[in-house]
């Protein structure tokens, strides 16, 4: 619990100065935590087969070159250069020819990178977009999931007695999900009614919270199913006590994914 506290207040010093100040430090952060991220990506897969030195680089520079497409932007517009999503298809794709052993590399490699570069690099574009478009709205969606993980380990640890999916995470409960989750939504409501707009229909907004809490909650399922798959605990131990990069956003990417349904009006 000690190196817990410890680890999470060290992180909390780091990224807490970036938040606020925005613009380019924030971007920057963005950046950094994002090859991490996909360092641990790349390693996770490596616990079954690693990926040639060619492809993994070629994986850096993709998620710099995805992150760095409208850095500044506002607009919730996709306007990925099509130029850049047709280069990555090609330079994953092709390369499994030249492969004949799918031991090296195969197709499943090419679209697992595909697939997780994509997923990864939207998502922290998406972050520096909220960003740019509010410090206050950017504090909204983190409490989302920030809370409602306190609130649903506490609850777990107390009463917690059903199981929500013992197969993927043992830890979690049904108990802990259900107070999580109200514990989530009314405060991440009451920030956005009293900061943000106060003049925002509850109901719509009680509506949204909701939706996003438990969408965090699975994203956090979905990731520990990849772990589970790869028979690891934690992506890294980046942050001891809290495992990596990936197990601290799981659940904020999905609530930043989520968002976008709503972003529009919001």
């Amino acid at each position: 619990m000690k190196k817990r506290i410890i680890s999470a207040l060290i992180a909390l010093a780091i990224v807490v100065p970036l938040i606020i100040a925005g613009g380019t430090p924030f971007n920057i952060g963005v950046y950094i935590i994002s090859i991490i991220g996909l360092k641990e990506f790349l390693d996770i897969k490596a616990t079954k087969k690693t990926l040639p030195i060619f492809i993994q680089l070629i994986a850096y520079i993709f998620m710099t070159l995805i992150l760095l497409v409208d850095v500044k932007t506002t607009s919730v517009m996709f306007t990925l250069d099509y130029r850049i999503l047709s280069a990555l298809f090609m330079t994953f794709l092709i390369p499994t020819v030249f492969y004949h052993e799918r031991s090296k590399y195969s197709t499943n490699d090419a679209f697992y990178m595909i697939g997780g570069l994509l997923f990864l690099s939207i998502s922290m574009s998406l972050l520096i977009l909220i960003r740019n478009r509010g410090l206050n709205l950017l504090i909204f969606l983190l409490l989302i999931p920030m809370i409602t993980d306190i609130f649903a380990y506490i609850a777990g640890s107390l009463i917690g007695k059903n199981k929500l999916l013992e197969e993927i995470s043992p830890k979690k409960t049904v108990e802990g999900m259900i107070v999580g989750t109200l514990m989530g939504v009314f405060i991440s409501a009451m920030f956005y009614h009293t900061v943000i707009d106060v003049n925002f229909s509850k109901v719509t907004l009680l509506s949204i919270c909701t939706f996003l809490s438990i969408l965090g909650q699975l994203g956090d399922l979905v990731f520990s199913a990849i772990k589970r798959y790869y028979g690891k605990k934690d992506f890294s131990n980046l942050m001891p006590g809290h495992g990596g990069i990936l197990d601290r956003l799981d659940s904020i990417i999905f609530v930043i994914l989520g968002f976008m349904f709503f972003i529009g009006f919001m």
